[in-house]
């Protein structure tokens, strides 16, 4: 504890806090829609298909807005970018409270909440220049670590509903983005962006990053760690309801649980992989996820919370290792390639929500789905063995 302590002490603290509160809050923003998702069925009389695709908007407008965020944190200053997410979201949000009616609208409005996703691609630039380049696992876990917000709206937005309309939830929340809002605009100092160059540099800084195949592989392995993790805990309320028939604030609890468990772990992982090195961390935790989420559709009920647990937590745990190999490996771009690489994560949580849910659409059974998961989690393992081989080339030096 005490060598985290002086982690902790060797950079500026109140950006680490600042990122973390705009992460956090902004993940609830993010998963409102999951979060609300059994009583909008009820509500909109929504079939399966008409859900899952509500329940994934976000994900995928957060996907495509991490990667202009990240450009924005690198050259126009993180802090800007990130004030204008939190106004961007107060937005969105008001127009919920007042103004969203009827399944089209809601659509629109889902696919809005996207830009909250985008506050990944600012809060992690914002924290790693904080501090020095011997604590980035660490200090971007803590970051990252904001995905704890998962937890909160999991369990807040189910008793909400049970008691209000879910326009109003989204009138809370928007007071909530207000007051973090004002909170950030204390703890953050204003900095000057000092972007290097114009249009021209960042071009050619988007085309190195293209042009390195690590990227690409970061952006998979990224897609089946962070993207399982946030879809996964985006189906959970849905699923303990269908196959366990389990009432919607128990299962709130539960998927708040998963969130809580993902988010505490991944500091962990990115310490680990400071330590340890990241792909060594790699090549434990990616059979862990394979394991874990085809164990989830247990026929006991019990052991399908506990495998649900597991994976989420092998998840958040992957995320930290992976993030700690993007800070290893883009030092310069990290807001770029934070970008990049966490849009390829939030397309992966676009992806499962709408890959279960088709599959049961056809199969009735959530089963294939998680099964095709497993799989391509199988075979990130199976890059990750390749790359550890004695004759093998490391992932940072794979030529163009």
């Amino acid at each position: 504890m005490s060598e985290i302590w002086e982690i902790l002490k060797s950079g500026h603290w109140p950006s680490l806090v600042g990122a973390w509160v705009h992460l956090t809050v902004s993940f609830m923003v993010w998963l409102l829609i999951a979060a609300m998702s059994i009583p909008l069925v009820t509500a909109l009389q929504l079939s399966d298909a008409e859900i899952a695709w509500l329940v994934s908007l976000p994900l995928l407008g957060g996907a495509l807005l991490r990667m202009v965020a990240g450009w924005s944190a690198d050259r126009l200053g993180a802090r800007r970018t990130a004030v204008v997410i939190l106004v961007v979201e107060l937005l969105v949000l008001s127009w919920g409270w007042v103004g969203v009616s009827g399944y089209g609208a809601a659509l629109v409005f889902s696919l809005g909440l996207g830009v909250a996703g985008a506050s990944f691609a600012v809060a992690l630039p914002l924290a790693s220049r904080a501090y020095p380049p011997s604590a980035q696992g660490l200090i971007l876990g803590i970051a990252a670590s904001g995905n704890v917000g998962t937890v909160l709206i999991f369990f807040l937005a189910p008793r909400w509903a049970a008691v209000m309309d879910w326009h109003q939830i989204c009138g809370i929340m928007a007071a909530v983005v207000a007051v973090t809002l004002v909170a950030f605009e204390l703890l953050v100092p204003r900095m000057s962006p000092a972007p290097e160059g114009g249009v021209g540099a960042w071009w050619y800084h988007v085309a190195e990053l293209i042009r390195r195949r690590s990227a690409y592989w970061l952006c998979f392995l990224y897609a089946i760690t962070f993207g399982g993790f946030v879809g996964l805990c985006s189906v959970i309320p849905l699923l303990l309801h269908d196959v366990y028939r389990i009432e919607a604030i128990e299962a709130g609890i539960i998927a708040a649980f998963c969130g809580l468990i993902g988010s505490v772990i991944r500091p962990i992982g990115g310490y680990v992989a400071d330590r340890q090195g990241g792909l060594r961390a790699l090549y434990y935790v990616l059979p862990a996820i394979a394991g874990a989420v085809v164990a989830v559709m247990s026929p006991s009920h019990t052991m399908g919370v506990a495998m649900m647990v597991v994976a989420t937590a092998a998840m958040g745990f992957g995320n930290g290792v992976v993030f700690q190999l993007v800070a290893e490996w883009f030092p310069r771009d990290i807001g770029l390639a934070s970008g990049v690489v966490g849009a390829a994560g939030a397309v992966g949580g676009f992806v499962l929500p709408i890959l279960i849910g088709t599959v049961k659409g056809f199969s009735g059974s959530y089963e294939l789905g998680f099964w095709l998961f497993a799989g391509l989690a199988v075979c990130a393992w199976g890059t990750v063995m390749v790359a550890l081989r004695p004759n093998g080339s490391s992932p940072v030096n794979l030529p163009s």
